[in-house]
């Protein structure tokens, strides 16, 4: 973990200006203060209050610019104002997060939340992208990535080779092993790598799976073969029990678990085939079923993260990611709150949810989330309460509401 990072996790707004026109009231500078002091553990305070920088006023119409308030997870305290609120605090745990390649998907984002709420980070790296990722951390390409609210980087304890396929050394093919792709790497089945982090860490608290491949993924599932079905199976859905199983006992008493699945569960997404719509129903259905076992046994929370698209690189194997972003964006229920005094929207948005899966990521490993499990968490805008597209040519005559 970074040693100047101050943890206790808080929301914090920052603003993202999109200049428009419009024959209404110039807003005034309204800012969403927090305190950025570093103290020490005993004296450790953090805070969250809204200033106003200039009282609200009307002016006459003139062009102005909206802001759009992003929530962030940060760490930070006040000594001016006293503790409101409250913080996630992660102080003390370990984070094994299974999935992270690079720095622009879910895993590092959930990475980030975790680290900013003062968890230590643990990675599980897919065996050929090892190297490259390493690589690219140690010479400073992830660092503008790396960098948390309080303005320290994030620090990864250790990067573990896996392969979430293939539970034991005995599963794994010959053709594998002898694969030059794997080569150099060893102890990366499942079962091995959580007794490597026994061996070095002895227990974690935080269990992420942010894993998924569907090698048949563009084809319909009618088209779909036997073998693109349940590779699509074993690597989305089954690498998660496998996780939890082979981590299970080495999980503190009151531990998390967090996976990431799509609408794609419970609704027709056409185009995401290969099976990867059964794996994800499957995931959430496991969720449910681990969630009991997990916590009769071992007192530990089994929940997942219904997100929305995103357009990362393991992403853009689907083919058609882009559409289905701009799809979200013109069909959520939300697409950018500017200011929640006012809750003007703004169009030609991107739709962006890393940060907010990391910080629901964080809710759901703290003890502010101790009572919830077996539950899938939506984090996609409210897209998925939307029945029907309402950008069709069918709704032309409808008054539905606009982006203004």
């Amino acid at each position: 973990m970074a040693a100047n990072t101050i943890p206790g996790l808080q929301i914090r707004a920052t603003k993202q200006c999109i200049s428009a026109s419009h024959n209404i009231s110039e807003l005034s500078n309204i800012s969403f203060s927090f305190g950025s002091k570093k103290k020490s553990f005993t004296d450790f305070r953090s805070s969250s209050y809204i200033s106003l920088t200039k009282p609200i006023h009307s002016v006459k119409s003139a062009p102005i610019k909206f802001e759009r308030i992003v929530t962030k997870a940060m760490s930070g305290a006040s000594e001016q104002v006293p503790v409101s609120g409250l913080p996630i605090d992660l102080r003390g745990k370990r984070a094994f997060i299974a999935g992270i390649a690079d720095d622009n998907g879910y895993g590092w984002a959930i990475a980030k939340s975790l680290a900013a709420a003062g968890a230590e980070i643990l990675v599980g790296t897919w065996v050929p992208a090892l190297n490259i990722f390493e690589t690219s951390l140690r010479r400073g390409k992830f660092d503008e990535s790396r960098v948390l609210p309080d303005g320290s980087l994030m620090e990864i304890a250790k990067v573990y080779p896996l392969d979430a396929v293939f539970d034991s050394p005995e599963d794994v093919p010959e053709d594998v092993k002898t694969n030059k792709r794997y080569a150099g790497s060893s102890k990366w089945t499942v079962k091995e790598v959580a007794e490597s982090v026994k061996q070095d860490f002895g227990t974690i608290d935080i269990l992420v799976h942010s894993l998924a491949n569907g090698p048949e993924v563009s084809k319909p599932l009618l088209e779909t073969s036997r073998k693109g079905y349940l590779a699509a199976i074993s690597a989305s859905s089954y690498s998660f029990v496998s996780l939890l199983r082979h981590f299970l006992p080495i999980i503190n008493p009151g531990g998390a678990t967090i996976s990431l699945t799509y609408i794609a569960s419970e609704r027709i997404i056409p185009g995401y085939g290969g099976g990867m719509s059964s794996a994800k129903a499957a995931l959430e259905s496991d969720t449910k079923v681990l969630a009991f076992e997990a916590g009769r046994k071992h007192k530990v929370r089994v929940n997942t993260i219904s997100a929305g698209p995103l357009g990362s690189r393991a992403a853009k194997a689907i083919g058609f990611i882009d559409m289905m972003i701009n799809y979200s964006l013109e069909n959520a229920l939300g697409k950018g709150v500017i200011c929640c005094l006012y809750c003007f929207r703004v169009s030609n948005l991107k739709m962006d949810q890393t940060e907010e899966v990391g910080n629901t990521a964080a809710f759901l490993a703290s003890p502010l989330a101790s009572a919830v499990t077996g539950a899938t968490v939506y984090v996609d805008n409210g897209l998925n309460a939307m029945g029907v597209g309402v950008d069709s040519p069918a709704f032309g005559g409808l008054d539905i509401p606009k982006d203004k």
